[in-house]
Parts: C-alpha cells; structure tokens; sequence
C-alpha cells in the first residue's frame, strides 16, 4: 500500500468535529503538506501555526473552491451538514467534485454513509444524498475511495440520560445490531485513506461489532448502577415518541430512519476498515461509553 505523505492533502469542512480531528491525525502521522478548507478561516489559527496552510471555500461558492482546490493532489471531501434542505448537501458535494476536477485533483476520499440507498421517501434523505454523491465520484475522472462510515458511536449519549432516569431504552432497531463507529476512529480511518487509501476502493468503516440496544441497555446499567430495559417500538410509535420529547419534526423522520435501517440489517456491516486505516483496532461502544461515564452520572 503507498503511502502519500508528501502529497498536498487537503481536507474540507475543517473547522468541524471530524474535519478538525482528520487534519490533526494527518500532522500526527507525518504528513508534510496539509491543507485546510473552512469558511471561517479565523477557527483555524491553531493548525495555521502548527504548519497547516489555510484556505478559505464555500461549497456554495464554486469560485471559492477553485482557488482552494488549486495543487491539491489528494482530497478528502467530508460530507455538509446541509441536510434536507433545497439545494443541499447533495448539492453541495456535486460542485466540490467539480471543482476537483477542474482543478486536477488525482483522488478523492468521500465520507459516505454505512449502505447508502436511493429512495423515494423523503424520510431517507441522508442515505440518498450519499447515493447520488458516490455516483458522482464513480462517473468522474479521479480516483476515489468511499468511506462508509456507520452511524456514530457517541450519538448514544444523546438519549442516555432519558434511559437512565426513565429505566428505559426506546427504540425502533429490533432485535438487530448497528456496528456503531467512535468519532475518533472515523477521523483517523478518514485521514488514513488521504494517506494510504486505493482507488475505487470502499471501505465501510465501522466497530468491532454490531451491538444491540439490549446490549447497550446492559452497558448503561452496569455503568449507571440503575436497571434499564431496551423497548422495541414500531417505527410508527418511535417517530410519536420523539415528537413528544420535543424533537424538532426536522430531525424525527431521519433519527427514525435510522433506527428502522438499523432493524432491516443495514448498520450490521463489520470489517476491518478502522485497522487497515489507522493501524489499530477500532473501538467498542463500552469503550466509548466508559469514556464518557462522567456525562452519564452528569
């Protein structure tokens, strides 16, 4: 496998959670020329003096992404956050590919989504967007490599403490599992295709297991010292529950996908993406949840 750590990488979204954490690991392991792609150049002094050039790039401005693509051997394209919204993420991610193109960029890393599908259902709008973009690299003239990454690990503190003062874990995922990947291992598995990634390649990028909510039920008891049971609901019941817990109506269709995606096997996928990537073993949802014990007592 090469290795292009003398390649000028650079990496969009930059100034976000993962975009931030990818740059980060690519200085770690040795990178010499990294670039960093933001709209708010200002968030980024810290790389800057740490060696990173920043540039500025809108994927609403293609102008923007000509100049910030210019020399720029291997991309790492991560996904917006534009999300069911007209002229989106979809969108978005179009015009950046082009701009790639126009600016000769040999390959492009694109953080996809674990069994990414075409549908009708506006409810499926995350998944959809994924399709239409890895399309998009497949019909073009660089190199590519899709990084599937499962749903995050951390997502599961966001209804942790509902379950543990309620005693109960509701979902819609069935008895099925969901091989949940820890944000960490998705950033570092992101820089590693920059820097060793092979072309048409797809790498679904994921834990070391498909975990049930039961299991994670158990693993929050134990952590918690309370009791909580997993409560399969229909996905009906599901979508009913999250409005009335106040969940923006937004988000209620695309948590509820899903979990229903997650009932009909599609989050199940495990490989060993994270290890061929990074060089170690990805980590587990106790990993991350023992990480996080001081959010659970809080």
């Amino acid at each position: 496998m090469a290795n292009f750590a003398n390649s000028t990488l650079l990496v969009t979204g930059a100034s976000g959670h993962l975009g931030r954490k990818a740059v980060e690991s690519l200085l770690a392991r040795g990178a010499k020329r990294v670039v960093a792609m933001t709209r708010s150049p200002d968030k980024l002094k810290d790389l800057a003096a740490k060696g990173v050039e920043v540039r500025a790039g809108s994927f609403d401005d293609p102008a923007s992404l000509d100049a910030a693509f210019k020399g720029i051997d291997r991309l790492l394209l991560i996904s917006t956050d534009a999300v069911g919204v007209p002229g989106g993420r979809k969108a978005q991610h179009i015009r950046g590919i082009d701009a790639a193109e126009r600016a000769g960029v040999g390959y492009i890393a694109y953080t996809s989504l674990t069994a990414p599908y075409p549908s009708a259902d506006p409810a499926s709008v995350v998944p959809d967007d994924h399709f239409w973009t890895e399309a998009r690299l497949a019909a073009g003239k660089a190199d590519w490599s899709s990084l599937r990454n499962n749903l995050y690990t951390e997502g599961i503190l966001q209804s942790a403490g509902a379950a543990i003062a309620s005693g109960k874990l509701y979902h819609a995922q069935g008895t099925a599992g969901r091989a949940s990947v820890a944000h960490d291992d998705a950033a570092k598995a992101a820089a590693g295709a920059l820097l060793l990634g092979e072309s048409k390649r797809i790498y679904d990028v994921g834990g070391p297991a498909a975990v049930t909510q039961a299991e994670v039920a158990a693993i929050l008891s134990r952590l918690s010292g309370r009791s909580i049971e997993a409560v399969a609901l229909s996905g009906e019941d599901f979508r009913a529950g999250l409005r009335a817990a106040g969940v923006p109506e937004a988000f209620v269709g695309i948590a509820a996908q899903f979990d229903i995606d997650t009932a009909q096997g599609y989050h199940a996928i495990v490989t060993d993406a994270v290890e061929q990537l990074t060089g170690h073993k990805p980590r587990s949802v106790e990993d991350v949840l023992v990480a996080n014990a001081a959010k659970l007592a809080a």
